[in-house]
């Protein structure tokens, strides 16, 4: 492990906005293992406005953060929120909790633990939103992706009624497969589009077209318009702040701006998670072909399910 590691790991003790639990803290060990992972309460949980933050405010997470660029770019736009950034990647935490610590930012903090364990950390409706920014598509291992069925099932357990996903990345493959998802479960998509930042101002797109189609489906009435300087405005559901949108075609992450600059399109995906039983892995979604299409990447993926 390099000198400079150790220094970031060592400051990571000092801030107070970066929660690092140990994983013994929460994984419950007793029992029988063919049940699958089992977890305990870490006692934040339920508890982050009280413990974390200044304001009892909505909170939003950012989840397989990196270094924090979302999390700490929206707590500067949108001031009424409670951020929190969450990774296993310790140096890259780093950079965000020093960040918040040297900006005195009060509705900021970081979680490092791996996504698999963010139930043990959250009680049920104490999050609003959910961001996903450019989270490994993992190609090979669908119950390892951020918005399959089985982390949705997760995510469940504590977004509020009405909660939103939003998904952003460069992976075709995963944003089709999300939208196959959230379609096979008749979930609300809010705004979709493949190509972010070259979508007209008033280009609307379809939440009810096959996922797994190799021609991109007509455009639709059936959501919103995709527009600046609003996303996603759905009757009945309060306009997310000015500040959040302009964040999602303002604020690049390393690896946006690696992938942009090798021609890569952005896309961008937001639905709403509410469903009632078990989530359904999507009948229709043809991985060979979404795969075959993934393109080659200059950067290899990251194993774990953090952003890469």
């Amino acid at each position: 492990m390099g000198h400079d590691k150790l220094r970031k790991f060592a400051e990571n003790e000092t801030f107070s906005c970066l929660l690092q639990p140990d994983a013994s803290a929460v994984l419950d060990k007793s029992g029988d293992p063919s049940l699958g992972l089992r977890l305990n309460d870490h006692p934040v949980k339920g508890h982050w406005n009280s413990t974390m933050f200044e304001k009892d405010q909505p909170i939003v997470l950012e989840l397989g953060c990196g270094k924090g660029e979302y999390t700490i770019d929206l707590s500067k736009r949108v001031s009424g929120n409670n951020y929190i950034g969450v990774d296993i990647k310790g140096a890259r935490l780093w950079r965000g909790a020093k960040t918040a610590t040297e900006e005195n930012l009060p509705n900021v903090a970081f979680l490092r633990t791996r996504i698999e364990f963010i139930e043990a950390f959250f009680g049920p409706g104490e999050v609003s939103e959910i961001w996903l920014t450019f989270s490994d598509p993992q190609l090979k291992s669908e119950n390892s992706r951020l918005t399959s069925p089985l982390f949705l099932e997760r995510y469940r357990k504590f977004l509020k009624p009405g909660g939103v996903i939003h998904l952003k990345t460069d992976s075709r493959f995963l944003h089709e497969y999300s939208k196959a998802v959230a379609i096979e479960n008749n979930l609300t998509i809010l705004a979709a589009t493949t190509d972010l930042y070259g979508c007209a101002p008033s280009e609307e797109v379809s939440s009810r077209s096959t996922s797994a189609s190799r021609t991109p489906p007509p455009a639709s009435p059936a959501v919103p318009p995709l527009t600046w300087p609003r996303v996603a405005t759905v009757a009945g559901r309060t306009p997310p702040p000015d500040g959040c949108v302009s964040a999602l075609f303002e604020v690049q992450t390393f690896y946006e701006k690696m992938f942009l600059a090798q021609g890569y399109k952005i896309t961008y995906l937001e639905f709403i998670i509410d469903h009632e039983g078990p989530y359904k892995h999507p009948s229709d979604f043809d991985s060979d072909y979404w795969r075959s299409i993934e393109g080659p990447r200059r950067f290899s993926h990251s194993p774990s399910t953090s952003q890469r």
